[in-house]
This record gives structure tokens, C-alpha cells and sequence, in this order.
């Protein structure tokens, strides 16, 4: 094991930068306060505390899987990882300030399409490279599915959204939130 580690030492270094640099960009573009708080969430709802932990496991098995599948990828294959995870890794860091920052739920929902299907492009090209690397990001796109949950929910529950961005108050006698909890 430790071998391994010594020969492949720097896939497994640009794996864990690139997720790192992603994780970072991603936190710092989270804002959990008030106007999160304010929302209305599904009940399956994840205590808060949840995130981080769940985040940090997702991302190193990001970066095993990237290693993994690195050290048997031909050139070919390799480019491709390399446009692949640039690509999800755009879309990962964009969701976050769509949803926090811009206080858009809506528009973080449609960001999340493509942002799920690069990860199942993700998963598709690494099975094929090597299934322990598919298997390694596969709770990637689980998670990913149930945050799309998660996002949709709160997009039913919290409509409209219009009134919520830029600082522009509701109309008055009109309420933005539905108050239903499911």
C-alpha cells in the first residue's frame, strides 16, 4: 500500500489540490444565516452540521477515484478525466453562490442538471477505465441526487423566488413563502 502511494504520488497530490480548491471556492461561496434559516425544507432535511462531514468524505473519494483511474487511463482517457472533472468542478462551485449568495433556489435548480450530468459522465468514464474508480465517485452522484431533492423541494416550498433576489421586497399582501412543510 504505502508502494503504491510512492509511485503514485502525484496523481493522488492534483487530486486532493483540485478537490481541495473546489471544496474551498465552494465553501466560501456558503452563506448559511438568515435568509437561509427563513426557508421553508422538506422534512428529510439534513441537520446543518451534516454537510461538512458529508462534503469532505465526498470529495476525498473524488480524488481517490481521479488517482485510481488515472494511473490506468491511456492519454486519451486521461484528457478526457481531466476536461470532465474541469467541467464538474465549475458547475459545483456555481451552484453555491446561485443558491446562497444570489438567493436563487430556482436557478441553482436548473444549474444542477448539468452539474449531475457531468457527474454521470464522470461515472460512466471511470467504470470503464476501472470499475474501482467508478464505484469510489458513485456516492458523488447519490449525494448530488438527493441535494437536487433537497433543492427542488425547497424551490416548491419557497416560491417565488423573483421577489427574493436583489434586495426586492414581496408585494405587499402577498407572501413569497408557503408555509407547507413536505
Amino acid at each position: 500500500m504505502i508502494g503504491l502511494i510512492v509511485e503514485h504520488w502525484p496523481e493522488i497530490v492534483v487530486a486532493l489540490v483540485s478537490v481541495t480548491v473546489c471544496a474551498v471556492v465552494g465553501g466560501l461561496m456558503t452563506e448559511i444565516g438568515p435568509w437561509y434559516e427563513g426557508l421553508n425544507f422538506p422534512r428529510l432535511r439534513p441537520p446543518n452540521w451534516l454537510f461538512g462531514p458529508a462534503w469532505t468524505t465526498i470529495f476525498l473519494l473524488i480524488a481517490a477515484s481521479g488517482a485510481v483511474a488515472w494511473s490506468h487511463a491511456d492519454p486519451g482517457q486521461q484528457t478526457l478525466m481531466v476536461i470532465l472533472f474541469a467541467i464538474n468542478f465549475v458547475l459545483n462551485v456555481l451552484w453555491s453562490p446561485l443558491f446562497f449568495k444570489l438567493h436563487r433556489p430556482d436557478w441553482a435548480l436548473y444549474e444542477i442538471a448539468p452539474f449531475w450530468l457531468s457527474i454521470l459522465a464522470l461515472v460512466i468514464l471511470l467504470f470503464r477505465i476501472i470499475p474501482l474508480a467508478g464505484w469510489l465517485i458513485l456516492p458523488y452522484l447519490v449525494w448530488v441526487t438527493f441535494a437536487g431533492w433537497l433543492n427542488w423541494r425547497v424551490v416548491v416550498l419557497n416560491q417565488p423566488f423573483v421577489t427574493r433576489s436583489f434586495g426586492v421586497a414581496p408585494a405587499a399582501g402577498k407572501s413569497s413563502r408557503s408555509g407547507r412543510l413536505s
